[in-house]
């Protein structure tokens, strides 16, 4: 009886020990973006726009803003619009695959497209949209 109450307790400093350490490493981290990553954010539009469609635009600029301030500032992390009706703007829109109203995220190969997200959370739901970003934005660092 002895001997098994020692080894529970042995075990049970050791799960202690290391679970604590654990605890420690899981701290609330902002992602890093390694100097050669860059994460461009492009939302194209045509110049006739309703109220949703300046929502997606005003919403995300201003999500990525306050969840990336410093990468913003940087210039790591972009948001740029691009009216598809102005001149040039088929260039962009080629090479980013834009058929129409878009709201991309690119950083290399990588593209994803929040369209479909943008249209359904930017006026109803901007939390839901923001957490949105957040999470394929993550996702790419």
């Amino acid at each position: 009886m002895k001997k098994l109450l020692s080894l529970s307790l042995l075990v049970l400093l050791i799960v202690s020990f290391f679970g604590t350490n654990s605890f420690a490493d899981n701290k609330i981290k902002q992602p890093t973006v390694s100097k050669s990553t860059k994460i461009e954010v492009y939302y194209f539009h045509y110049t006739r726009r309703c109220m949703t469609c300046n929502a997606v635009e005003n919403e995300s600029k201003a999500s990525i803003a306050a969840l990336y301030p410093n990468y913003y500032k940087k210039g790591q992390i972009t948001f740029t619009s691009i009216n598809l009706d102005e001149k040039g703007s088929e260039v962009l829109a080629k090479k980013c695959q834009a058929e129409g109203q878009a709201l991309l995220i690119i950083s290399g190969n990588k593209r994803i497209d929040l369209t479909d997200k943008g249209f359904m959370y930017a006026k109803s739901s901007p939390e839901k949209l923001k957490a949105e970003l957040k999470k394929t934005i993550d996702a790419m660092f």
